[in-house]
């Protein structure tokens, strides 16, 4: 049935224009209700105090009879109250259309309207659409519905276009005050417009208590209207209220939530609001927005500091609460939005326009760069909007390559080896070794347990506890984690997506990221998945200005501060590289974000740092074992060439063909010279640093392994110069393959060698797996009989057998944790130690039970496989007494007692200088936080003449 054909009641329609300030849009207004194909019966102009001649303008169209003047404090609400009271009732069915001053309804809207009122007799207030004045294809609101803590949800995407698809009329729970249509009758049942609410949420607290009496709120979309939200953006100065308008908005949505919920609601309601709002006040000051901060604790304490007006209102609202409640909640936001509005906000956030708070406004505002056409490109929902970024794509098929080939260490017991201490204890077990002063594990050592431990730790206690669920994220994820690190992190700095896909995958599945997990190297492993964050925070600190580079330069010292904690020559390398950057581009306060960037790590790493340098070979360390089975003593010059560390894990050589020759490819273009010549320089920086690393022997923290140190983190530096000349020059190769002929085909040629590098280096890590001393099964080091007899403190001996001689680790109750590896125990007590245990498995004799029972050692380990020379000159000793014997393991017990080793007072400076470390840690968090890009996010620039009439067009 069309409109025309469409049964009609004897409706009476009254239009109320209220003005304020308003006179760049009223007088289009005007046009619009005057031009309505069915005429109002009655319209009537309220001015409240406008400065800018909206009273004269509505005199001019309305007549001076049909013009109401009220002070500048007066509400809306007020307005149209004042308005009724002197304005009698019409005849039949009357209906109030309440018009903004900046709202132009479209010629037919009204008929739409009271066509949809016509076919529900139970409607009571109808809403049109409401499109944005300037850009009149985007959609601001089909209706309006909140959350349980008063957030206001359209249901709309960011810069969500009218293309029909919501077309029709819908049941909401509350439509805006912007052409709202609402019979007379209704209004005065329930009240009206809250004058309690001057501005923001009237029209929802209206709409609800329309709701609870019975009747229905529909939005009709065939009815069309254009706002301009002047009040909302800030476009004219609010006078009915001293307060900004954030704090504002926020006080009246809690006050509207907890007046029209019934009761048991309304506690559940009370608790969220409470909760919520001390969340999002500290998520505030975290992003350096203060001002908002304030007003959202403010907004809360002003609604629960005036339980009286509450409780008034609470009682005005009392008829239909509860028995309409369950029509009402059908109509809220879904509880999933919720979780979609905390993850767009922690995107906006890590995008850098920080935690701005969208509730009460529409989510269509939203500023955008994006051309004319690209809206039908935006995303529809959360999954097209994951699955189709490519750098998620590129995530999940990494994660899928490193499944199928880490095979055979997922689901294990107890992951370990190579450079991995077996992963034991929880996360209060990595707090208790990081916090305390004196370490009881091994012989004792009052030296500072490595900061990586703290980093374990808070990580481990954001996964429940679960320190091998941390360890595993970090190490056996490390290549989905690199290869979504570089795709994000060159975004500003490689315009083609897929271009950085291509970096990205070959950085993953360098040789560097397979021989990481092969060995087990924690600490090469995160350094892998930071460098590319360090590279792009170390381009904006060089080419952006003000904030934007002091903020780089704080997130690039933290973050390099966790990745010398992992692995120590990160920092000289990068400090080498920075210093080189400062000078070849000087830039006013270049200079001072250089000293924060690499100053952060000094101030976080001390004194632990002091302890690094007091030895300078542990530069070249990492976390966790150096071994020689883990690194090529003689490492060629090609496997250096082609980033190839050497030791377990190493793909061939070939490879790596493909990017060594997309590389050398860029060195053919003319453009771009400056860059490809830094990024060659840093390529050979790396590998000059990778040649001098691989060549010079380290002793381990303990003295039990000499061997050289493994090139890892100077190759990944060095590739990471490769892959970024190689992509910035990648336009060139589109402008070859588009000339067509010879060039196309050696554009197509370049492109297949190029990728020839992550596709081989997939297959080839796919079909060998994870070919390496890590395992996923790795059987605990302390025996369970020896377990079982240290219950009171005593030491177990661990002697092991290798191919250099026999090494020995002292273990206190349990096998070692992660990080205690990397505590140097006491000198003299590791060398008085280590000449017992030679004397007992020589069969020497003489004090070397007693130099042990000294120490606390009640018990002697030797760990499979077990050799009978061993055996038969343990069981010579007549200090020791044999409590179990196989070829996988033997054990002995001292049999004279043995000396209670009490634990010395730590240093009282200790738990202090943790204090200066956290505060200092907080800091430097907050001043590195992305932060927020506009000061005030309610304020939006006023668009010139001339981009007011272009978006019109």
């Amino acid at each position: 049935m069309s409109i025309t054909d469409s049964p009609r009641l004897h409706h009476t329609v009254t239009a109320i224009v209220v003005s304020h300030d308003g006179s760049r849009w009223l007088a289009e207004t005007l046009d619009a209700l005057l031009g309505q194909t069915r005429p109002v019966d009655r319209a009537v102009g309220v001015d409240n105090g406008s400065r800018d001649g909206s009273a004269a303008l509505l005199t001019g169209v309305l007549g001076p009879n049909a013009v109401l003047t009220l002070p500048r404090s007066t509400s809306f609400g007020q307005a149209v109250a004042e308005v009724l009271d002197r304005l009698g009732p019409a005849g039949g069915r009357e209906w109030i259309w309440l018009l903004h001053d900046d709202c132009a309804p479209h010629p037919d809207a009204l008929q739409n309207l009271l066509w949809a009122a016509d076919q529900d007799p139970k409607a009571a207030v109808l809403g049109p659409k409401l499109r944005d004045w300037l850009d009149r294809r985007l959609l601001l609101e089909v209706g309006v519905t909140v959350d349980r803590t008063g957030r206001r949800d359209t249901g709309l995407e960011a810069r969500e276009f009218d293309q029909g698809q919501y077309d029709g009329v819908r049941n909401v729970l509350s439509v805006s005050s912007a052409g709202m249509l609402i019979r007379r009758d209704v209004w005065d049942e329930v009240g009206g417009l809250d004058p309690g609410l001057p501005l923001f949420r009237d029209d929802l607290d209206l709409c609800w208590r329309v709701r609870s009496a019975g009747h229905r709120v529909q939005n009709v979309t065939q009815a069309l209207a254009w706002h301009a939200e002047a009040a909302t953006r800030r476009r004219r100065r609010i006078t009915v209220s001293g307060d900004h308008p954030r704090r504002l908005e926020r006080r009246n949505a809690i006050f509207v939530i907890m007046a029209n919920l019934p009761f048991r609601p309304l506690m559940w309601a009370l608790v969220r609001n409470m909760f919520g709002s001390l969340l999002r006040t500290l998520l505030f000051l975290v992003a350096k927005q203060p001002a908002n901060a304030l007003d959202e604790i403010v907004a809360l304490g002003s609604v629960l500091g005036h339980p009286v007006r509450l409780i008034k209102a609470r009682r005005a609202r009392a008829k239909g609460r509860k028995q309409n409640h369950a029509a009402v909640k059908r109509l809220f936001t879904p509880p999933g939005a919720g979780y979609r509005r905390l993850s767009d906000r922690m995107q906006s956030y890590l995008a850098g326009t920080g935690f701005v708070e969208s509730a009460g406004r529409h989510h269509a505002v939203a500023a955008s760069q994006e051309e004319d056409g690209e809206e039908l490109l935006t995303d529809a929902g959360t999954m097209q909007r994951i699955f189709g970024n490519p750098g998620v794509l590129l995530f999940l098929a990494l994660a899928a390559v490193t499944l199928v080939a880490e095979r055979g260490l997922i689901g294990g017991v107890r992951l370990g080896g190579g450079a991995l201490v077996p992963v034991i204890g929880g996360a209060s077990d990595l707090w208790d070794l990081y916090l305390e002063g004196y370490h009881q594990a091994g012989l004792g050592s009052d030296a500072w347990a490595p900061p990586y431990v703290a980093v374990l730790a808070v990580l481990s206690t954001a996964l429940f506890g679960k320190t091998w669920l941390a360890v595993s994220v970090l190490l056996l994820g490390c290549v989905p984690l690199a290869g979504l690190s570089a795709y994000a992190a060159t975004r500003s700095m490689i315009p083609s997506r897929w271009t950085r896909v291509w970096l990205a995958s070959s950085y993953a599945l360098l040789p560097v990221a397979t021989g990481v997990v092969a060995a087990g190297r924690l600490g090469t492993a995160v350094v892998f998945v930071l460098l590319p964050v360090y590279a792009a925070l170390a381009t904006t600190l060089l080419t952006d200005e003000g904030r934007g580079a002091r903020r780089a330069a704080w997130g690039l010292g933290l973050l390099l501060a966790v990745g010398t904690a992992f692995a120590p020559l990160v920092y000289p390398l990068t400090l080498v590289l920075g210093a080189l950057a400062a000078l070849a581009f000087p830039r006013r306060g270049v200079a001072v974000s250089v000293v924060i960037a690499f100053g952060v790590p000094v101030a976080l790493l001390l004194p632990w740092l002091v302890q690094v340098l007091a030895s300078p070979g542990r530069l070249l360390l990492e976390a966790g074992l150096h071994q020689l089975a883990l690194v090529d003593a003689a490492l060629p010059a090609q496997s250096l060439l082609t980033f190839s560390p050497g030791g377990p894990g190493m793909p061939p050589l070939w490879v790596t063909g493909g990017l060594i020759s997309a590389c050398l490819a860029a060195l053919l273009m003319r453009r771009n010279r400056m860059v490809i010549a830094i990024g060659w320089g840093v390529a050979l920086f790396g590998v000059l640093v990778a040649i001098l690393v691989s060549r010079t022997p380290v002793t381990s923290l303990n003295g039990d392994a000499v061997a050289p140190a493994w090139p890892g983190v100077p190759l990944a530096f060095a590739a990471t110069g490769m892959l970024v000349v190689a992509a910035l020059t990648a336009d060139r190769i589109v402008e070859f393959r588009a000339a067509g002929g010879l060039r196309r085909v050696t554009a197509l040629v370049v492109v297949a060698v190029a990728f020839s590098t992550p596709l081989f280096a997939a297959g080839m890590w796919i079909v060998k797996g994870v070919d390496g001393p890590i395992d996923g099964n790795v059987p605990d080091v302390m025996p369970a009989l020896a377990v079982v007899n240290s219950g009171h403190g005593e030491r177990t001996l661990l002697l092991r057998t290798r191919e250099d001689g026999l090494t020995f680790t002292v273990l206190r109750g349990r096998g070692p944790l992660i990080g205690e590896s990397d505590i140097p125990m006491q000198q003299g007590a590791r060398e008085r130690v280590g000449v017992a245990a030679a004397g007992l498995v020589s069969g020497r004799g003489g004090d070397d039970a007693r130099v042990l029972a000294a120490y606390g050692v009640q018990f002697v380990v030797v760990a499979p496989p077990v050799s009978p020379e061993i055996s038969q000159a343990l069981d010579s000793q007549s200090a020791l007494a044999r409590m179990s014997l196989s070829r996988e393991l033997g054990m002995w017990r001292l049999t004279q007692p043995i000396a209670t080793v009490p634990a010395p007072a730590g240093d009282p400076w200790h738990g202090r200088w943790l204090w200066v470390q956290a505060a200092i840690l907080l800091v430097v968090s907050v001043l590195a936080a992305p932060g927020s890009r506009a000061a005030d996010g309610y304020a939006t620039p006023e668009p010139s003449e001339s981009s007011r009439e272009l978006a019109s067009r």
